[in-house]
């Protein structure tokens, strides 16, 4: 396992509580004392931070746009892949199970990292500190996506991209529901018939697991060349 000063020179925030640190890359699978509740305090924070950075970046997004940019900024893809570009998972505590399935490199538990080291620093040094950090790490996205890009969701890109090419719309459906009551974990399917396309996602409420199968299936679309050359 790396050593824990590399990931805060990777965030750019160095702890004063490196317990809280511990913590925060601490899976539910290896200890009593996890980062579950920092995954949720994480979640909060970001969610405002992302969202006020939106509101002071374009002054044309309504309401309903500015809610649709930032669920696809906050969603566990965006999260998975700035937690792989600091190669987050050398720094997590997993319990035996999990790291022999692979657990350090799934998207789910290296998106709850990275809220949960958002968490972290809001609880030692305040929002600020935490703005700062998210900040930091999400701008590259911030400036690279445009706002048309961002203005709609998988869900709505994938109906439009099949009704332009006249295929029929994808059908969801709910695969199964793990965990507690308080950390439930949703699998849901994409089926796209016409295409013989069938992807699935998984996220912690319906809506945003059926987003996932949505982005997962729009990829493989656009890959078609039934499609591609309409």
């Amino acid at each position: 396992m790396e050593n824990l000063s590399l990931l805060e020179e990777r965030i750019g925030y160095t702890f004063k509580n490196r317990k809280l640190l511990e913590r925060a890359v601490t899976h539910r699978s290896f200890a009593a004392e996890h980062n579950e509740r920092l995954e949720f305090l994480g979640d909060s924070v970001l969610n405002c931070v992302i969202g006020n950075a939106l509101f002071l970046r374009d002054k044309h997004f309504t309401e309903g746009e500015l809610s649709r940019v930032r669920a696809n900024l906050v969603c566990e893809k965006t999260l998975a892949v700035i937690g792989k570009e600091i190669d987050v998972s050398s720094f997590l505590h997993l319990g035996e199970g999990e790291m022999k399935t692979g657990g350090a490199h799934r998207p789910s538990i290296m998106a709850d990292a990275m809220e949960a080291l958002f968490g972290a620093v809001f609880n030692e040094s305040g929002f600020e500190e935490a703005q700062r950090v998210i900040l930091g790490l999400f701008e590259p996205i911030l400036t690279s996506l445009t706002p048309e890009q961002l203005s709609k969701d998988a869900k709505t890109l994938l109906q439009e991209c099949l009704q332009g090419n006249h295929f029929p719309l994808p059908k969801y459906q709910l695969v199964q529901v793990t965990g507690a009551q308080h950390c439930q974990r949703f699998e849901t399917e994409c089926r796209i018939d016409a295409l013989e396309i069938v992807t699935k996602g998984e996220a912690t409420s319906r809506r945003a697991a059926e987003q996932e199968a949505a982005a997962a299936a729009l990829v493989l679309v656009k890959e078609r060349p039934e499609i591609r050359n309409k």
